[in-house]
């Protein structure tokens, strides 16, 4: 069914929306990648890969049957740039997000629908539908297998990513039925991803490897390499090993039915660059400020309580750098208390560590909701050394379908990104890219973003 929805899908159903969700998803996942460049994972990922390639210094330049690395202005293999592209966009946990995949759809798609449209020199508008293909399969996929595959330890993104992705690519390269069935197949047999390795390196690797693998199915597949019909659904196959072999029929048949889940669900934009987890928290505490104007002196303790496996992901300590930061409900919420925002600048290890916030984060207190992962949702209450208790429920995040981010926070996010990574490249700059995609090819809009512009070498932060 994935393949045969994959095969069939009708690119000129793909609408003005659905293009415009696509160009906002490019602008995020291209500018999460910008930043995220310098840090050490990808660092170490961008040397792994100039050393594969071929060379003086590991670099080729630019030109036809190369994908580049956003914006570097250099070119590799294509599964060495989506894996690379990939990596960096995940390493921040700055890229957006998707409840009803239990994951993040765009690092998943954008970087090996990017590289191979890129290579093959593919139009804007075939983008757009295979990553609305791919954001449907994520997402039906997702919610079929959600609460088993999930406390199985399967990191979503990865797991799900990588089967969805395939079938993405299949259909950006118009491939046949059964080549198309032998893509899905060959992403099973590569499908991975351990929520065990949060926290280190191995996560933003997850994401990147989604989109390798991903490639080298489609690819294979396209060159005849065959893999089993019964994959995902055999006595042996996908969700009886990765799941507890449900029944994912039912959900499938709805596969290209309206609304499409990129409509009905939508790709949340994230706000603040941490763990999903802690964004409705965050929401609620950022509204309990604005109403009542408190301050990090004034609270005495405060408790969250949220939506079941929302703190899966999160720290049982307090962190002791950055990267620990991110997954800290304690540090983001001490943070925002003291500095009234969430930025890439909180994430420092210098910032984690500040003496004055390690008594609030002792007081902050969250505990689960048994019952399903989705509806996703939380409640905050802060305890004011006066005596009142200020409490906040937060359902639609800011960033979800029901409580998009507008234009002009897209861009307040991007911009951020730019200048964390000392990109030249301007904000605006970068929506009128990708917005591209309604008349260009891939390689026109990657042009139009970078120009002459690429990324200086800096040292590892």
């Amino acid at each position: 069914m994935l393949a045969k929805f994959a095969y069939s899908f009708d690119p000129s159903t793909v609408n003005d929306e659905h293009l415009r969700t696509c160009a906002r998803a490019i602008t995020d996942t291209y500018a999460v990648c910008m930043a995220g460049a310098n840090e050490l994972a990808a660092v170490r990922m961008r040397k792994y890969i100039y050393g594969l390639a071929l060379g003086a210094g590991g670099e080729q330049q630019l030109g036809y049957g190369a994908a580049r690395l956003w914006g570097r202005g250099i070119a590799t293999t294509v599964e060495c740039a989506a894996l690379l592209n990939g990596t960096s966009a995940h390493v921040l946990d700055f890229d957006d997000a998707s409840s009803s995949m239990g994951g993040h759809p765009s690092v998943a798609l954008l970087p090996a629908l990017i590289a191979l449209a890129e290579w093959r020199d593919i139009s804007g508008l075939r983008l757009a539908s295979s990553y609305v293909v791919g954001y449907e399969i994520a997402s039906k996929l997702g919610s079929a297998l959600s609460k088993a595959h999930y406390d199985r330890g399967w990191h979503m993104t990865s797991s799900i990513g990588t089967i969805a992705a395939a079938a993405a690519c299949a259909h950006l390269l118009e491939l046949e039925f059964d080549q198309t069935v032998s893509a899905i197949g060959l992403a099973v047999s590569q499908a991975a991803g351990t929520r065990q390795n949060f926290g280190f390196d191995a996560k933003s690797f997850q994401a990147g490897q989604c989109g390798a693998a991903a490639l080298r199915a489609t690819l294979l597949a396209e060159q005849g390499f065959t893999a089993s019909p019964l994959a995902m659904d055999g006595e042996a196959g996908y969700t009886s090993l990765y799941s507890k072999s449900e029944d994912i029929s039912q959900a499938m048949l709805t596969l290209n039915t309206a609304p499409l889940e990129i409509d009905r669900a939508g790709v949340e934009i994230k706000k603040y660059p941490a763990c999903y987890a802690v964004h409705r928290p965050l929401d609620g505490l950022f509204q309990v400020k604005r109403e009542f104007g408190i301050r990090l002196d004034d609270v005495e303790s405060i408790y969250i309580k949220t939506s079941y496996g929302t703190l899966s992901p999160l720290l049982r300590r307090l962190p002791e750098n950055g990267v620990e930061g991110k997954f800290s409900m304690e540090y983001v919420i001490a943070a925002a208390l003291e500095d009234n925002e969430i930025r890439l600048s909180t994430f420092t290890d210098e910032a984690v560590r500040r003496p004055r916030l390690r008594k609030v984060m002792a007081s902050v207190k969250s505990i689960e909701s048994p019952g399903e992962i989705t509806p996703r949702w939380a409640e905050i209450s802060v305890h004011m050394k006066d005596g009142r208790q200020l409490s906040q429920r937060i359902d639609a995040l800011r960033g979800d379908a029901s409580n998009p981010l507008s234009d002009d926070d897209l861009l307040a996010k991007v911009s951020d990104c730019l200048a964390w990574a000392g990109s030249p490249i301007e904000a605006a700059k970068l929506y009128r890219g990708a917005k591209l995609i309604r008349t260009g090819s891939v390689r026109e809009v990657l042009n139009a973003i970078e120009s002459t512009q690429v990324l200086p070498e800096r040292g590892i932060r």
